[in-house]
């Protein structure tokens, strides 16, 4: 079939205004927006930077008094991600590892949760299941230690305006595209430390 230029032009222009979708968004059960970092401040915005560390590469940190991630790469330098840290996760501190890793995960929520929102008690019996209104957002990782569960994790977010905030319920919330782009660099048993509030 061969176009003439008026379809042609056509074609191009509708192209050129179709979103970009990063390859990992089109996997995904529900909408991943890569937009979404331009919701909050520039400066937790995912990013390479220098950081000198002891850790071994592949180490988290977790600095929750300037609501930052790092993923220590190794050679003075980390990627760098913003987050929401929640109330819970002002209180806690120590050394982890990752003992289990979901891809939008089912959340229930906790007795605080039930305190402030009784209407949240109908998720209780099975948790709410993954989706876009899942404060745990695209992607989760439960922190451990030893075998016990802290009941710490670091997820994505349902509200993306949180990030960089002393915000959400509990926990350490990224973008859902950075909850994404940490999860397929970590593996079970990543070491996570959780710097004191």
């Amino acid at each position: 079939m061969t176009l003439n230029r008026r379809q042609l032009l056509a074609s191009l222009a509708a192209t050129a205004a179709a979103p970009m979708v990063p390859a990992f968004a089109e996997a995904e059960p529900f909408p991943v927006r890569e937009n979404d970092a331009k919701l909050i401040e520039y400066k937790y915005r995912r990013r390479e930077v220098d950081y000198e560390s002891a850790e071994q590469p592949g180490t988290i940190i977790v600095d929750p008094k300037k609501r930052f991630l790092f993923h220590v790469l190794g050679g003075g330098k980390a990627m760098r991600y913003g987050a929401a840290v929640g109330k819970a996760g002002r209180t806690w501190s120590g050394d982890s590892t990752i003992g289990r890793m979901v891809k939008w995960p089912t959340w229930t929520p906790t007795p605080e949760h039930l305190a402030e929102f009784p209407k949240l008690a109908k998720y209780v019996p099975g948790g709410m299941p993954g989706g876009l209104d899942n404060p745990m957002g695209a992607r989760a990782l439960y922190l451990y230690q030893g075998d016990v569960d802290t009941i710490y994790r670091i997820h994505g977010t349902h509200d993306p305006k949180l990030v960089g905030k002393k915000a959400t319920a509990g926990c350490f919330s990224l973008l859902n595209t950075d909850i994404i782009h940490l999860y397929d660099r970590v593996q079970l048993g990543t070491r996570v430390i959780v710097l004191n509030y």
